[in-house]
């Protein structure tokens, strides 16, 4: 697939990186010379310096023969005016850009076939929102993911020394409970990838990947390790654009404080934040921290603009007793460092949000796509189509399935009815199949797996 991405930022990288790698062909065009310098040494693309929601910069780039067309840019301006010059001009038959005005993403109209012509709009900053939220639902996760509209979840958790799982092997789960059903998809040991088999036994520090319906995921939650107390206290560090929307999401549930180091900020945020306690501030400020209590924080999030402040006031909330520490952090390379130490989970914004944009370039019918361990792993849904003679799924159970390796059904939606991935489960037309793949250079194999045969049109 030939795919022109518009901007060299986070976001532009991560999803150059991400694609390069599945043979795609790409370019990225971006007005920072520096920024595609550092991309061309690390990748095998095409770069272009120059304006991106310029006609004469789009023809250079190959617009006129590109399939899709991703634009990340930091201007929601500058992304929407290439969509529509990419669909007007060009006739390009996929265009994405990310919009983070909420004014913009207020009116939808904006974005259709008349206007815009915007296929699809992504909004980091929200798709991190919901992110953050689910942390804060469910303290003991790791990760919390939805598929299927939300019916089946994946949950990462840490098992810890002491608790139920340690020293079992995977079979024991069931016995454990047999009163719901779930499946462990992937288990990672010291960074380590391992396929789960009954006889796997659970160590101490592995992070263990679950699914189940949704319904079911605080219950399993519960059986896996010990809960922690519920989420009362939330502090946020950094009034941008996420620390803002999260404790306008938070407020209504949480006891929310906000620490801006930005006094004319501050005074917006206390104006348009209802319940919300805005402190004027520096988060590394460690009298600070203890005069507003941290030890009393049930939940700590550093989400400024800076990497290193986040790591730091994290890991003086940590030191100062707050339960759960959350860092946002855009540099990949800092977020391997510090992830699992003092700092309970390090995010970084390009691989949350990277998984909305893979959907559209997956091949076959991809209803979601997340990107796990930081890029290393993915779990797809797939919407199954066909008969057994079109299908090499279709009519088949679990077992039968030729999956490459490394890659494992975790769970198949059927309607309302969510069913876990298990080796005598047939495949129907129309299923929704949730597939973990612990090693990404499988993801084409997988694709290809589930491709209608062609003839069945």
């Amino acid at each position: 697939m030939k795919i022109l991405i518009l901007g060299a930022g986070q976001v532009g990288s991560t999803v150059a990186e991400s694609l390069v790698s599945e043979a795609n062909d790409i370019t990225v065009v971006d007005s920072d010379s520096g920024k595609l310098a550092l991309l061309q040494e690390r990748l095998d693309l095409r770069t272009l310096v120059g304006n991106a929601s310029h006609p004469s910069v789009l023809e250079q780039a190959g617009i006129a023969d590109t399939d899709m067309l991703l634009a990340v840019t930091q201007s929601d301006e500058v992304n929407m005016v290439a969509c529509k010059l990419a669909a007007s001009l060009y006739n390009t038959p996929t265009r994405i850009a990310r919009i983070r005005s909420a004014d913009f993403l207020a009116r939808p109209e904006l974005f259709n076939k008349d206007n815009f012509c915007v296929d699809f709009s992504i909004c980091p900053e929200q798709i991190l929102t919901d992110y953050i939220s689910k942390l804060i639902e469910f303290p003991e996760a790791l990760q919390v993911l939805r598929f299927s509209q939300g019916k089946a979840s994946l949950v990462a958790v840490r098992a810890f020394k002491g608790g139920p799982l340690v020293g079992q092997p995977l079979s024991f789960l069931h016995e454990h409970m047999p009163h719901v059903d779930t499946r462990v998809a992937a288990i990672f040991r010291k960074d380590s990838p391992l396929i789960p088999k009954g006889d796997t036994v659970v160590e101490d520090g592995d992070e263990i990947f679950f699914i189940a319906a949704t319904k079911n995921i605080r219950t399993v939650l519960k059986e896996m390790r010990r809960m922690d107390k519920p989420t009362r206290r939330v502090m946020i560090v950094g009034g941008g654009n996420i620390g803002r929307r999260l404790a306008k999401a938070l407020e209504g549930d949480y006891q929310v404080k906000l620490i801006e180091y930005n006094k004319k900020a501050c005074e917006n945020l206390a104006g348009e934040l209802t319940n919300t306690l805005v402190l004027n501030g520096d988060g590394t400020d460690e009298k600070l921290m203890q005069q507003e209590n941290v030890g009393e924080v049930d939940v700590f999030c550093a989400l400024t603009n800076d990497d290193e402040n986040n790591i730091m006031s994290a890991l003086l909330a940590k030191q100062g007793g707050a339960r759960k520490v959350i860092a946002l952090i855009n540099r990949s390379a800092y977020v391997d460092l510090v992830q699992g130490g003092k700092i309970d989970i390090a995010l970084s914004p390009a691989h949350v949000t990277i998984g909305s944009l893979l959907a559209y370039v997956r091949q076959g019918d991809v209803a979601a796509v997340h990107s796990l361990r930081r890029g290393a792993a993915e779990a797809l849904e797939l919407v199954v189509h066909g008969d057994r003679k079109s299908s090499s799924v279709v009519g088949r159970c679990i077992d039968e399935i030729d999956l490459p390796s490394g890659a494992t059904i975790g769970a198949v939606v059927r309607g309302d009815e969510v069913m876990m991935g298990h080796r005598d489960l047939v495949i129907e037309s129309e299923d929704h199949v949730i597939v973990f793949v612990i090693n990404k250079a499988m993801v084409k194999k997988v694709e290809k797996l589930f491709h209608v045969h062609i003839g069945f049109f």
